[in-house]
């Protein structure tokens, strides 16, 4: 096993796409964060608020769909075009299901702002954008199932084109709806939750239109023929989807979670901590993306009974991460104070983002291994272990001793929201160790210990 120059150029031209298009998803809320950030600090305290208390039910949703790509990727690297059919009906079927289940869960979301602390305007605010962006959720699910089945069979490039598509309605939608231009209501940050919503539709047609049309993907052939729903392959996708889905969840309610535990110390420490949160997400697409066509390719060989090809490529993978996790960490570093003056006008907000996002330059490198690691198990369709290796790092260590740093006396003097940061880096830093433990324990057992 060894460092394979033609497989990082090939991971790398699967995952710049992706990364274009996941960085343009992002800047669809850093468009929401600056344009409500405009308006007043409440509108983008509850902006910040509502999208700890969405994302985690978004994302977790959208975790489960994601076991579409590494099983399409395994079919299509071993040439059965019929299966993957099949995977992608009744992963259409299960998008519905958990759209209803989704829309149930963020309808009971107003007794978690009713529990909260929070300036009444900033409740208000919080509560409106919940109710009109939760109309977006089922073309978002239907977007990532045909998104999915097409960066499985290698195709990344038109999930690029349609989140621009996306971030072209975002801009001008935003702008009518906070601001109330031709006769809309001037619904301040709250008119952010129309305009994702009128993007996730937007999306979800041009992405189904394209897999239709598209001879690449033999889009007619997909979507002929339409099989009625077949329980156990519903579930079969559940199945290894929900590893994927609690990891995504334990992830991103570690990070949404903390404006909820600092709301009560005002909106100028959840203003700061949302602008470097917003930040940090952006970089963060640089290993995600990473992450993405690692997942395609392992898959694919796996599905080629390409053994030894799989193994170099895996080793290929951490090492192109960490090379990542270098450049994501300076770009923070060096432009961390000009990148805080784009969200807010504000000095104590952008004074306190700046001192945040140096925290960040920490641990991008453990994030950059665990999230490549996590690609690794995807593509081998083994996502268990996921699951409790993140609830354990990011849960039991990384949160609970952030909250000791950031609310207690008990080691230093209450930290605020720094406190919660640097719980994160030791969270990351052992689940990069765990997952990286878990691939080569995988990779020790046959068929992947023998020649091709």
């Amino acid at each position: 096993m060894k460092f394979c120059p033609w497989e990082a150029k090939y991971l790398l031209r699967l995952a710049i796409p992706v990364f274009f298009a996941q960085v343009i998803l992002v800047l669809m809320g850093v468009v929401d964060t600056i344009m409500a950030g405009q308006i007043s600090q409440f509108d983008l305290a509850a902006l910040s608020i509502a999208s700890g208390l969405w994302n985690p039910i978004l994302l977790s949703l959208q975790g489960i769909l994601l076991a579409l790509t590494g099983i399409v990727a395994h079919h299509y690297g071993a040439k059965k075009t019929t299966e993957i059919r099949t995977q992608l009906h009744q992963a259409c079927y299960l998008a519905l299901i958990l759209s209803v289940v989704g829309l149930f869960l963020i309808n009971q979301l107003h007794y978690a702002v009713n529990y909260i602390k929070m300036e009444p305007q900033v409740s208000k605010l919080t509560l409106d954008y919940l109710n009109f962006v939760k109309w977006g959720l089922p073309a978002f699910l239907i977007y990532c199932t045909f998104r999915n089945v097409s960066e499985g069979m290698t195709l990344t490039k038109p999930a690029l084109y349609i989140s621009i598509i996306g971030l072209a309605v975002n801009i001008p939608a935003n702008y009518i709806f906070i601001h109330g231009e031709f006769g809309m209501p001037a619904l301040g940050g709250a008119g952010c939750g129309i305009a994702t919503a009128i993007v996730f539709w937007c999306m979800a047609v041009s992405q189904v239109i394209y897999t239709y049309c598209s001879k690449k993907l033999n889009g007619k052939f997909l979507l002929s023929q339409f099989s009625p729903p077949q329980f156990s392959q519903i579930y079969s996708i559940f199945k290894m989807g929900i590893p994927i889905s609690l990891a995504t969840f334990f992830e991103v309610t570690l990070f949404a979670c903390i404006p909820l535990f600092i709301a009560n110390l005002g909106a100028v420490v959840v203003s700061g901590h949302q602008v470097a949160a917003s930040v940090s997400t952006v970089l963060f697409m640089m290993p995600l993306s990473l992450s993405m066509a690692i997942c395609i390719r392992v898959g694919n060989l796996y599905g080629q009974a390409q053994y030894e090809k799989l193994r170099s490529t895996i080793l290929t993978s951490f090492l192109l991460a960490i090379g990542i996790a270098c450049i994501v960490a300076s770009i923070t570093f060096i432009g961390r104070n000009w990148i805080s003056d784009l969200y807010s006008d504000v000095p104590e907000v952008i004074a306190l983002a700046s001192a945040i996002l140096v925290l960040a330059c920490f641990y991008q490198l453990p994030d950059a291994l665990q999230v490549a690691a996590n690609g690794v198990l995807r593509g081998l369709k083994h996502t268990a272990p996921i699951s409790y290796i993140t609830f354990i790092s990011y849960w039991l260590i990384g949160f609970s001793i952030g909250y000791v740093l950031a609310k207690t006396d008990y080691i230093v003097q209450a930290m605020g929201a720094q406190g919660f940061w640097l719980g994160i880096i030791i969270g990351l830093t052992v689940a990069s160790l765990l997952m990286l433990y878990t691939v080569k324990k995988r990779l020790s057992i046959a068929p992947f210990n023998k020649n091709s």
